[in-house]
């Protein structure tokens, strides 16, 4: 199993419009894709005056299953989510691979 990890820092000033837009619009799509089993949207406990941080947390089967996500959706979803909340967020994505569940 492999979680994409995507961690996000969003300004103040849109961080409840985009709590919604994700809960709402953003993670829905990207779970309509077919390719992941289950998600979590996580709030980062740390402080920080100019922003809140997440982590959106994907569990998909495998990497292929992954590589075929970021090939067909990822680019128009990302694209989406940028032009949303131009210069209001930055982001980056980590792979972990599960080697123990209990």
């Amino acid at each position: 199993m492999i979680i994409y990890n995507v961690t996000v820092k969003i300004d103040n000033e849109v961080h409840n419009d985009w709590v919604s837009w994700m809960k709402n619009v953003h993670i829905p799509e990207v779970m309509n894709t077919g390719f992941f089993l289950e998600n979590r949207f996580a709030k980062i406990l740390v402080d920080d005056e100019d922003g809140v941080n997440y982590s959106i947390q994907y569990k998909c089967a495998n990497a292929e299953d992954l590589k075929e996500y970021q090939n067909l959706h990822a680019p128009k979803l990302q694209a989406k989510h940028t032009e949303m909340f131009r210069n209001k967020f930055v982001a980056f994505r980590t792979l972990l691979e599960i080697v123990d569940e209990s």
